[in-house]
């Protein structure tokens, strides 16, 4: 008999490697110790490209047959900030009145955990099922994530691993368990402007030139209208300024340069082209109108993408309604995750714990939705090998 791991003591001690990414601080070791217990084959993956960290991922398997139930998700955590603000050492996890507390239980140890724990229950009641269950676990996913899932989704590629089906563990719900599927994410690109004048004196203006004024004309412009209105999937896609910066020590001298940060959270009405021809364009008439150069970087961190409501899907929901009470909205809202790497070699959905509390202090899971989150997931199983 293999043997049952029980969600909170994995959890408990996952959060006790301060896996603050890009560091992982033992985090994979203790995943691939349980998971190699109950009989995976583990294989750790590093990557590290110049200029960055090195990773280590991890990808797992129990059985060779067809289908292949993945499960995803990520060790990393982002920083617990000012520790005196905690009501206890946040990588020392602890129960208070029926919550689990330490950083990263809801983004997203303990999802790993309730899925470790489901995965060990349903190897000791079938010993042989028809099929194969994965885990692909990265330690960056709070980071820059080029080292991650985006480098193991290309190793499996190159190996010809299929997945039929990939749940990622993120914490998916607001509020209460049972309230939300992630069935896509909104695509994410970042502009880099810089807009070149030239330096003088602010009382000849007529010698020199502003940058300041065509960056205020171009990021109002881009501003002005709505990219569009978005769709029954998708909520409208928005440009969000995220920084203007002149470096002018002087207040009575013209800056030579200004430059400016914005980002694009986009749906599936655009792609990753079609936004930059449309900024550039932009830029290009006000920089030919006030004669000035300028410098653009487009940087695309992800693609939107959606996964229609398949026959999986629609058992997930049912699962997740009879063990809640809760219908289980689809949904493509909140940030990105690594299902936007996934969807390329597999129909993926994110279902996890509640995440309102996710990167605050304090952050705590209640114990009795992590218990239900183990029994959702197992169900989840059975149905996809039955």
């Amino acid at each position: 008999m293999s043997r049952l791991i029980d969600e909170i003591r994995f959890t408990k001690e996952l959060i006790s490697k301060p896996s603050v990414t890009p560091k992982d601080f033992g985090a994979m070791r203790v995943v691939t110790k349980y998971l190699k217990k109950l009989g995976f084959k583990c294989k750790i993956m590093s990557f590290q490209e110049k200029g960055t960290e090195k990773i280590i991922n991890l990808y797992a398997k129990y059985g060779t047959k067809s289908p292949n139930l993945c499960f995803a998700g990520h060790t990393d955590v982002v920083p617990a900030g000012d520790l005196t603000s905690w009501s206890s050492n946040p990588f020392k996890a602890k129960i208070q009145k029926g919550y689990l507390f330490g950083r990263g239980v809801s983004d997203m140890k303990g999802g790993i955990g309730c899925f470790i724990s489901a995965v060990s229950q349903f190897i000791n009641e079938n010993k042989k099922f028809n099929g194969s269950i994965s885990f692909l676990i990265t330690g960056d996913e709070e980071g820059i994530a080029v080292n991650g899932t985006k480098k193991v989704v290309e190793y499996l590629k190159k190996k010809k691993e299929k997945i039929d089906f990939c749940l990622v563990g993120e914490p998916s719900n607001r509020s209460k368990l049972g309230q939300m599927i992630k069935h896509g994410r909104r695509g994410s690109i970042t502009t880099y402007l810089t807009v070149k004048g030239k330096q003088g004196h602010i009382a000849y203006p007529h010698e020199a030139l502003n940058p300041a004024t065509p960056i205020i004309k171009i990021l109002n412009e881009l501003k002005s209208k709505p990219l569009d209105y978005g769709n029954k999937d998708f909520q409208p896609s928005n440009l969000e300024i995220t920084k203007i910066y002149i470096d002018n020590t002087a207040d009575n001298i013209i800056p030579a340069k200004a430059s400016a940060t914005f980002n694009i959270r986009y749906n599936n009405l655009h792609t990753f082209n079609s936004l930059k021809k449309q900024i550039s364009k932009t830029i290009k008439k006000i920089e030919k109108k006030f004669k000035c150069k300028t410098e653009v970087k487009f940087i695309g961190t992800g693609k939107s993408f959606l996964t229609k409501p398949n026959q999986n899907v629609k058992k997930i929901q049912k699962i997740i309604q009879k063990e809640t009470g809760q219908k289980a909205k689809l949904s493509t809202s909140g940030g990105t995750s690594d299902a936007r790497f996934i969807k390329d070699i597999a129909p993926c959905i994110e279902f996890g714990l509640v995440g309102n509390t996710m990167h605050q202090v304090d952050e705590r899971s209640s114990i009795k939705d992590m218990k239900k989150l183990k029994l959702i997931y197992l169900k989840i199983i059975k149905s996809f090998f039955n």
